[in-house]
């Protein structure tokens, strides 16, 4: 039998201590790679600046056509340039956009059931990549997406009965047609039924949309398509109406106590659903996915990538209220926020603060 040494079982039992320190070391190394990039996100090698003559592509909110109300159904022409641009992004961050008219959503088109609608699409001369237009509001092949490929300096048109009423999304659809929505092309068509929407107060045009920019927010220069980021389906970006914060600040909208307000609120994707909340308020009533039909009293609405929805609520408290996709990383990180102010008198019947008791 062997003798029982206890020095050597004390050296044994500290080399285990020295392996288990090391491991935990190495494991802990190991942590903290996984958090490097976004601690390194920050500084990254020396890149083009941002571009000088970049534009605010951001559309209003408020650059919606008026309701089409109680007319008989009518032909409606519309024109359409496919523009090539570079755009702020983010103060800082300069980005090229492909787009409708220049801006991000494009036009609303705003049209009646039983309205023939032709349409014309033009490529500006000095963009690089043919476009297209499919309109989901369309009861034909490729939702008129065939009939509009065009090249650079040509213009194609095509002529469409807008039979169902509701909130449709359009957008390009010439391949690789995620890249295409991705760069800012796309936008919403609004049906109106026979003898039109319910008056309100307020209107406003907002669309959801991904940029899969090479940059994170709060970096700076000139950011590149990052097309390994749309095939995972990992966007730097999560915007409404094509830019970081848009429509906050002194682009906030605006509204009074006692108004009501409906929002078209649309989600071109080309990849995401969207969560749509308002902070601080609850939707009386939510078409879903446009639909005729509404639901009522609804904290969040769900839209899904190439849908779209009608939101209308009454404002009863003066004060700013945060509109937010409710995957509420993507509002705070990655930029889908949006404000509205309300002023008018204090309501403290519905809502006031108390202060410390």
């Amino acid at each position: 039998m062997k003798r029982f040494r206890p020095q050597r079982a004390i050296a044994i039992g500290l080399l285990f201590l020295v392996v288990l320190a090391g491991a935990a070391f190495w494991l802990a190394g190991r942590e903290a790679k996984v958090y490097e990039p976004a601690v390194q996100a920050q500084s990254m090698p020396e890149r083009e600046p941002a571009r000088e003559n970049a534009v605010r592509i951001a559309r209003s909110p408020l650059d919606l056509p008026g309701p089409v109300g109680d007319r008989p159904p009518q032909t409606v022409a519309v024109d359409m340039t496919a523009v090539e641009l570079d755009g702020v992004l983010m103060d800082g961050i300069t980005y090229t956009y492909w787009t409708f008219d220049s801006t991000v959503p494009g036009q609303m088109i705003r049209v009646r059931e039983g309205d023939t609608v032709v349409l014309r699409l033009t490529n500006a001369p000095g963009n690089l990549h043919p476009h297209s237009i499919d309109l989901h509001a369309v009861n034909g092949p490729h939702g008129g997406g065939a009939a509009t490929q065009v090249m650079p300096g040509e213009t194609k048109a095509f002529a469409f009965k807008a039979l169902n009423p509701g909130v449709y999304v359009y957008h390009c659809a010439t391949p690789y047609v995620p890249a295409h929505i991705a760069n800012g092309m796309y936008g919403l068509i609004v049906v109106e039924p026979a003898g039109g929407l319910s008056p309100v107060d307020r209107e406003f045009y907002i669309m959801q949309g991904e940029v899969y920019a090479d940059l994170r927010p709060y970096q700076k220069g000139h950011a590149a398509f990052d097309g390994e980021g749309l095939w995972k389906e990992i966007p730097n970006f999560v915007v409404f109406n094509g830019a970081f914060q848009a429509l906050t600040g002194d682009n906030r909208m605006h509204a009074n106590v006692g108004e009501r307000v409906r929002i078209f609120i649309g989600n071109a994707g080309p990849n995401l659903a969207s969560s749509f909340h308002v902070i601080g308020e609850i939707f009386d009533v939510v078409h879903k996915e446009g639909a005729s039909e509404a639901s009522t009293n609804v904290q969040t609405t769900l839209i899904p990538a190439g849908g779209a929805a009608w939101v209308e609520f009454t404002v009863d408290v003066p004060g700013e209220y945060t509109l937010v996709d409710h995957s509420i990383n993507r509002a705070l990180g990655k930029g889908a926020v949006a404000t509205i102010y309300v002023e008018g008198p204090e309501n403290p019947e519905i809502f006031q603060e108390l202060g410390a008791i």
